[in-house]
């Protein structure tokens, strides 16, 4: 099999030749530009391409790679709200994802997030490098003993209540569907009682309709007054607009975000010699209780490998035409 890579980073390349020995009948040609309406005709000759929730899948590039004869979509990460299923179930095309890489890597780094927007490590950081030892602007307050409200109950925010639950935090979480591996320190509620009880709100859920913008200014209104946002799933889960009015109406003690709604093309890109157009998030940017993290949640060697050895698993898969839970339909 023949797999054409998009937007290849060093790591990536790195990641998936380190696996490559052990998956001979699998090629891998690495290419630095996305997928998107232009890219998807260099797909040509391959039998199936590579792509990550930064690429463009919708329906026109599901057609050229039709047109080009590519039969499987690999997504190398967990969502799959980029891709127009119903595009590629018409056009033949089967579509796998990589559901569960490293719950733990994103779950860590949504904490990491939060206790970094609480004790204002980041503004610390930068206080003591000017050699401004003062302590004003940098109080906190403590996780114990507070509660943590987890929406979205998957491997990623199973992994978030264990981690809260270390910190000796009381925890609600919501989903449609209960785990029962919670059952004996987690309370199932509805999202108002969530939004309107937790001091720290984690989001780990995946974007469908019913999630797109479920934090908006209705709910925000639920909050509590100096409550901790945190969002490492996908942007569009924040109305970025009424989280901005939230912030400027102190409604938040802190905000943490690997993800965001404009964040499409600055993702792992370098834009420090670029003028950004994107006023949304240098607003964001402005605020002193903000803290975002450039989509690296799922950044470790661990999930790196993982996605790896999944995402050629899934590929071999598809050539013995064996059925997966990884398959997206």
């Amino acid at each position: 099999m023949k797999i054409l890579f998009y937007d290849a980073k060093s790591y990536d390349e790195l990641s998936f030749n380190d696996q490559l020995p052990s998956y001979p009948d699998i090629e891998i040609t690495f290419l630095k530009d996305d997928l998107d309406m232009h890219s998807a005709a260099l797909s040509h000759g391959y039998d199936a391409v590579c792509a990550f929730v930064s690429s463009d899948v919708s329906a026109p590039v599901v057609k050229v790679l039709k047109d080009c004869g590519i039969k499987l979509i690999l997504l190398r990460c967990a969502g799959f709200n980029n891709v127009d299923l119903d595009a590629a179930k018409k056009a033949g095309i089967r579509v796998m994802r990589v559901p569960g890489y490293s719950p733990e890597t994103v779950a860590e780094h949504a904490m990491a997030l939060a206790l970094t927007v609480n004790r204002r490590i980041h503004k610390a950081y930068v206080k003591v490098r000017e050699n401004d030892f003062s302590l004003s602007g940098l109080m906190g307050f403590n996780f114990y003993g507070k509660t943590a409200g987890i929406v979205g109950t998957g491997k990623i925010g199973v992994a978030m209540a264990r981690i809260c639950r270390g910190f000796g935090m009381n925890i609600l979480a919501y989903d449609v569907y209960h785990n029962p591996e919670l059952a004996d320190f987690v309370t199932y509620v509805e999202l108002p009682e969530l939004f309107s009880k937790s001091d720290l709100i984690s989001l780990h859920c995946p974007l469908t309709d019913d999630t797109y913008h479920l934090v908006n200014k209705d709910s925000i209104a639920i909050m509590k007054t100096g409550t901790i946002l945190i969002n490492t799933s996908r942007g569009a889960l924040v109305n970025t607009t009424d989280l901005i009015e939230g912030i400027r109406a102190h409604k938040f003690f802190g905000v943490g975000l690997d993800v965001y709604e404009e964040e499409g093309d600055n993702v792992f890109e370098d834009r420090s010699d670029e003028i950004l157009n994107h006023s949304t998030t240098a607003r964001l940017l402005s605020f002193p209780n903000v803290m975002i993290t450039s989509h690296q949640g799922f950044f470790t060697r661990e999930a790196l490998e993982a996605i790896a050895t999944t995402s050629l698993d899934n590929a071999m898969c598809y050539i013995n035409n064996t059925p997966s839970c990884n398959d997206v339909e």
